[in-house]
């Protein structure tokens, strides 16, 4: 992002917060803290997060926020854990978060491997470098004293990972309207900052039908032959280039032997756009080849026993803000009062969607060191200048909630 192009009021604001000698003790204490930042990484790393199962992991973050001294601490019914760290009452009130899931199931080792100064483990870096780095940033906001103008919440969410949808911010906004920003601390680079949201539907499709001997009942509709018919059809889907919009099949099961007709057979389907109308033409042409690939099987053995079960178990929607909106500006020149130069990156599915579905300024910025493996058993995460990420979150943090006697919250144009 040009300077041009990030307004002279947020450039003055974050020239007079880089000038404040509490400022610049936070930032000078973020990277004396690296020690306490790892041992967090690896600590919490080492409590397992399967999806739909974060409890663990959860109640001690949650205990990691208490020793940090937020008020009013606590964990929501879906499994979000927060806390409270309170503002004079002059600004805006902003979620911090980082997702407490890992995609691994369970039973994953996660036990932490250390070579040459990197870190081996799955999740090392997806998302529990982001939990470290929030923690990092509250003990810098107190080492520095620092009152800031708005209050902020800052916590770990649960869901982000496949097929938990979102479903930790999704309970955490639902019928509440007193949050004016969201920050997600997610992803590699700590330049990087992702404003814009790709939308997904996922589905489950499950044919079934009545199976039997393969040569003794031979002309019996076939379960598997149906899912082939669909997977067929869907592989010759044609969809825009821009916005971009994108199909997969991730996971294929069914049948029981090599002579069986199939009684059941399934797959798993990720369908993303971001567009939301360009998103729903591709579902309805999606599921209008499930129906007709389960019609064709019946109709080639002249039978109507075979059926097909629809489960949608995926929904985030796409959104978008504008470049120059208010947030993106604010951690724009968060990177660049560290040194950096921002990054704005191409749309994405995180936390940042559901917020921004509902009209709440919301960013995913960003982490310290380098990473690689995400997803994998592989992951690793070298945090050589890690430090760079949680001073970038700090000052995106400042610039959000603004500093008493310094600079009010920078959200409103």
């Amino acid at each position: 992002m040009a300077d041009s192009t990030i307004s002279t009021r947020i450039v003055e604001a974050f020239r007079q917060l880089t000038e404040q000698e509490a400022v610049k003790k936070g930032l000078s204490f973020i990277e004396q803290d690296h020690a306490q930042t790892i041992a967090d990484q690896i600590a919490l790393t080492e409590i397992p997060a399967p999806p739909f199962k974060e409890q663990q992991r959860a109640e001690d973050f949650m205990r990691r926020l208490q020793e940090l001294r937020l008020e009013e601490v606590q964990m929501d019914p879906e499994g979000n854990v927060f806390g409270l760290r309170r503002g004079t009452g002059n600004g805006p009130r902003i979620f911090v978060s980082a997702h407490l899931d890992t995609v691994f199931p369970e039973g994953t080792d996660t036990t932490v491997r250390q070579k040459d100064g990197i870190m081996y483990a799955p999740g090392i870096g997806d998302d529990t470098r982001g939990l470290a780095e929030l923690l990092a940033v509250v003990r810098a906001l107190n080492e520095a004293g620092i009152n800031t103008a708005g209050d902020i919440l800052f916590g770990g969410t649960v869901g982000e990972e496949g097929a938990g949808d979102l479903r930790g911010v999704k309970a955490f906004f639902d019928g509440r309207s007193d949050i004016d920003a969201f920050v997600s601390m997610d992803g590699e680079g700590y330049d990087h900052i992702t404003y814009l949201a790709t939308g997904s539907f996922r589905y489950t499709i499950t044919y079934k039908g009545p199976g039997g001997h393969s040569f003794g009942a031979f002309g019996t509709p076939s379960a598997t032959h149906a899912l082939g018919r669909a997977i067929a059809a869907i592989a010759d889907l044609e969809t825009p280039s821009q916005p971009k919009t994108t199909f997969s099949i991730g996971q294929v099961s069914g049948g029981t032997s090599v002579n069986a007709i199939a009684q059941e057979a399934s797959m798993s389907v990720d369908l993303r756009s971001n567009d939301q109308q360009e998103l729903e033409k591709l579902e309805s042409r999606f599921l209008e080849i499930v129906k007709t690939a389960r019609d064709d099987e019946n109709t080639r053995w002249k039978d109507d026993r075979l059926q097909v079960e629809i489960n949608r178990f995926g929904n985030r929607a796409p959104a978008s803000q504008p470049a120059d909106a208010p947030i993106v500006q604010i951690a724009c020149a968060a990177v660049k009062s560290i040194g950096g130069q921002p990054k704005l990156g191409e749309p994405s599915s995180t936390d940042s969607n559901y917020p921004m579905s509902l009209g709440i300024p919301a960013i995913t910025i960003g982490l310290g060191g380098d990473f690689g493996g995400a997803h994998t058993l592989e992951e690793w995460h070298n945090p050589k200048n890690g430090h760079l990420g949680i001073r970038k979150s700090f000052m995106t943090v400042l610039g959000l909630a603004g500093v008493e006697g310094v600079c009010e919250g920078l959200l409103k144009e």
